[in-house]
């Protein structure tokens, strides 16, 4: 009897490897497979083309100019023209980001996932959140000139620049990368396991030390995967500037040292509306070609750098978690 099991066991067994192993063709998947190799070796071919491009044409003026291209102001001759103005811009829009749109994200996130009761207004509330995720940002820039720059006065009423201070820049593209930092909170806090909750609350832990103890460390290399990556759409948003009235072709001259509290009441600039302003400028002379690309390189190296930090911080808080 025991015997007659066995083989029969053992023949099941073959049955099924055979059917699980036969060679049959697939052409359907064969069909997916080569056109999603066709689209990745698309987009990989354009990439490379354009940094090509860029490298070929800026690495030259950032070698001879240097420190010079960072530290001057915008000239109207290609030899003299300088980032500074746009690089104190940007740092100061990021600053916005981090300080304002990051703690208010995650703290919103924490809270839906953690603390509030699923019912319809809580379900209206995330709707809208992602909603507003997708909502262009030239719209977000027509928000932020009637409340930040029309309303509030670019947080400085009365000043001489109408309120289109880099205070309303930067608190305009807070507000656009705020529905994507509480989206991408939300998705890292729900990844965390139950068990890690329930445990919390089985050796008699409340609610706010399980969350800080156990929820946020597990969560936080999403959480700083997503913001970080927020921070670099940021950073790259040129139409909401324009709209804010971001300096769009002259210079603002160095009225403030570039981590002086001042700049935040007057006029800005940044460095998107820089290299927008730059290729304008006549193609056919090579000088502003060179200017235009050494711009957008110096704009790579800002968000590439803002990435590293993402992924050396989420490595850190991994190795912690593990």
């Amino acid at each position: 009897m025991a015997s007659s099991i066995s083989i029969g066991g053992k023949h099941a067994r073959s049955q099924v490897e055979a059917q699980l192993t036969k060679s049959q063709r697939d052409i359907g998947g064969g069909i997916f497979n080569t056109a999603l190799l066709i689209g990745l070796a698309i987009a990989i071919i354009s990439l490379v083309a354009v940094l090509w491009t860029v490298l070929a044409d800026g690495t030259g003026l950032l070698a001879e100019r240097g420190t010079d291209f960072l530290g001057s102001t915008q000239r109207t001759r290609a030899s003299e023209f300088g980032i500074f103005d746009g690089l104190r811009g940007t740092f100061w829009i990021g600053m916005f980001v981090v300080v304002f749109a990051y703690p208010l994200g995650i703290g919103a996130a924490i809270y839906l996932e953690e603390y509030a009761t699923d019912n319809r207004l809580t379900r209206l509330i995330e709707l809208n959140i992602r909603n507003l995720a997708g909502v262009p940002s030239v719209v977000y820039g027509v928000l932020g000139f009637s409340i930040y720059v029309s309303l509030f006065g670019g947080f400085f009423p009365g000043d001489r620049f109408g309120g289109e201070t880099t205070a309303a820049a930067g608190a305009t593209l807070a507000t656009l990368v705020l529905p994507i930092v509480i989206i991408t909170s939300q998705e890292a806090v729900r990844a965390v396991p139950q068990g890690l909750r329930e445990a919390g609350y089985g050796v008699g832990a409340t609610k706010w030390e399980v969350t800080r103890h156990h929820v946020l460390p597990y969560a936080a290399p999403g959480i700083l995967t997503g913001t970080l990556l927020s921070l670099a759409r940021a950073l790259g948003e040129a139409a909401p500037l324009i709209i804010i009235g971001g300096v769009f072709g002259g210079s603002i001259g160095p009225r403030s040292g570039f981590l002086n509290l001042s700049q935040l009441g007057e006029e800005f600039t940044a460095m998107p509306l820089l290299i927008t302003q730059l290729a304008k400028q006549p193609a056919s002379v090579s000088t502003w070609t060179e200017t235009t690309a050494a711009a957008i390189l110096v704009l790579l190296a800002i968000v590439i750098l803002a990435n590293m930090l993402a992924i050396l911080l989420r490595n850190r808080f991994e190795t912690k978690r593990g």
